[in-house]
């Protein structure tokens, strides 16, 4: 059987009652059968059922996002490649993650059951991420650790939206976890190559999957570090961090040598180069306390004890590692002034901060006198999770309802764009792309941040400065609409308001664009007052 780190301590039989001796060795938990470890995983069924439900009741909160329906579409447009050599965008090159790796799988979810089925795609990657922290809590502190750990992660606000969020943040953040557990299975060994390489062939995908997840390869590679000490040690455990690194470093530079320079383009905007917001740091760090603070302290008090009870050692040093992991995000959105994408990607800093965070509720369990008052306590922190469950239910719904419903807009906008074979101009097409069976001829589509030309080649587009979402040049859409290169043309001036304004100055010089639409659209640009799309056609006779 396999050997665990000397930092774990043995699995008890239940979360409410026993805890893990502290400083013994949890490789003596292999010599259990195989069918006692199974039953003994029964306190994690309530924590997933908890999760599902709540996770569930977001599946047809609303319609798609923008991002939903951009990458589903995505996908559908790459098995019409695959399958028919149909040409397509050329994604890489704004995508902030591998076009060739999760909308093709969500799209196939898609065709079966629509949006509801690749959200509950979404779901089963986020259910698989609470069983491996589950796994991997269990293996380093114990399994009462791990029931509050996964207890704890199961019922944050972004653990549930990501649960009914069919883009590829689920999946990449399942591919890093996968990867934090095959460091941790190492455990002991002399030999852990083979882990090692999962390990390695994880994180490259995962990094592929969405390129945000990058930010916490160092998380896993000071893991594989942490873990292998004190034993194995020295050489072995500097060996580890070699083999894993030159795994992932030698899959990703061949993914990116068969992708090109496309893809080098994409993560260049989308990530490394990524555009600054306007949100200050103090409002990323409100954002983010709000969502993820409780897991956050406690994963720093059981970083505190971890000090006190063993100063400078192994446990220690990983306690630390694990609750900073949490710090990473916000301060990377922070120095960018942006919020965008703040409860997605803090929710992959959340899982590992979850992990130490189970381990302060195991120790204050352990620190109680054993027998009845350490049966009392235990209750007292199960019925605790009461607190973090509503938090998470209430921000997850929020999460979901953020965004305006599109139903009324795609509803007029389907006879307009498929009865026609005209040129649409669309702010933030995609949603109408994804709904209306007009989206596959993709080239008629051009949004108000480029312009598609009959080729298929974009032009117009933001400068460099901007990035990938700023609004286009507003000289080059003024050329088009005066030469009435679009038959349809939606405004809801919300996105890119500015250039929205200049456009439609421009189509009130043409005398032959009627608006014959106005749709209300959600909130407006200035806030809660609803916004609307007005919808111009082109009439030549006029």
């Amino acid at each position: 059987m396999e050997h665990g780190s000397a930092i774990q301590q043995p699995a008890q039989p239940s979360p409410p009652t026993t805890a893990p001796a502290e400083g013994t060795i949890a490789s003596h938990r292999s010599a259990r059968p195989v069918r006692q470890r199974i039953l003994g995983s029964w306190p994690l069924l309530p924590v997933l059922a908890v999760q599902a439900i709540l996770s569930l009741r977001l599946v047809g909160a609303n319609t798609a996002f923008q991002d939903e329906a951009l990458y589903l579409w995505a996908g559908h447009l790459e098995w019409a490649r695959v399958l028919h050599g149909t040409p397509i965008p050329q994604f890489p090159s704004y995508f902030s993650g591998a076009p060739v790796i999760y909308p093709p799988i969500a799209a196939l979810a898609d065709s079966l059951g629509g949006l509801a089925a690749a959200r509950i795609l979404s779901l089963a990657f986020m259910l698989a991420v609470t069983v491996v922290l589950w796994a991997t809590a269990g293996r380093l502190f114990g399994r009462r650790a791990a029931f509050f750990a996964a207890a704890l992660f199961a019922v944050l606000g972004p653990t549930l939206y990501l649960g009914a969020f069919a883009t590829f943040d689920a999946m990449a953040l399942l591919l890093l976890a996968l990867a934090a557990w095959f460091v941790v299975r190492a455990g002991e060994r002399q030999d852990a190559t083979g882990w090692m390489i999962a390990a390695g062939a994880a994180l490259a995908l995962a990094n592929a999957t969405a390129y945000a997840s990058a930010l916490f390869d160092p998380v896993v590679l000071l893991l594989a570090l942490a873990t292998a000490f004190p034993k194995p040690g020295g050489k072995l455990a500097a060996a580890r961090v070699v083999t894993l690194l030159a795994i992932a470093a030698v899959a990703i530079t061949a993914g990116l040598l068969l992708g090109g320079s496309r893809y080098l383009h994409g993560i260049d905007v989308t990530t490394l180069e990524r555009a600054s917001g306007t949100n200050s740091p103090l409002a990323v760090i409100a954002h983010f306390w709000s969502w993820t603070g409780v897991v956050v302290v406690a994963a720093f008090c059981g970083a505190v004890i971890g000090w006190i009870s063993r100063p400078g050692r192994a446990r220690a040093w990983l306690l630390t590692l694990l609750a900073a992991a949490a710090l990473l995000v916000p301060a990377e959105q922070g120095s960018l002034y942006t919020t965008a994408s703040l409860n997605k990607h803090g929710a992959m800093g959340a899982w590992f901060a979850a992990i130490a965070a189970g381990y302060a509720v195991d120790r204050l369990i352990a620190a109680s006198p054993a027998g009845t008052m350490r049966a009392v306590t235990c209750a007292c922190c199960v019925v605790a999770l009461c607190f973090p469950v509503a938090l998470g239910a209430g921000q997850s719904r929020m999460f979901a309802t953020s965004w305006p419903t599109s139903a009324a807009f795609v509803a007029i906008l389907r006879p307009l764009a498929d009865n026609s074979t005209g040129r649409l101009l669309v702010e933030d097409p995609s949603i109408a792309e994804y709904y209306l069976p007009s989206g596959s001829q993709w080239q008629r589509w051009s949004s108000t941040r480029n312009i598609v030309l009959p080729s298929g080649a974009p032009t117009g587009g933001p400068s460099m400065t901007a990035g990938i979402v700023g609004a286009g040049n507003a000289g080059t859409f003024a050329m088009y609409i005066r030469e009435g290169y679009f038959s349809l043309i939606a405004l809801n001036f919300a996105d890119t308001t500015s250039l929205d304004e200049s456009i439609a100055a421009d189509i009130h010089h043409n005398r032959h664009y009627r608006a014959i639409q106005v749709v209300p659209y959600g909130a407006g640009p200035a806030g809660p007052t609803p916004g609307k799309y007005v919808i111009w056609q082109y009439e030549p006779q006029q």
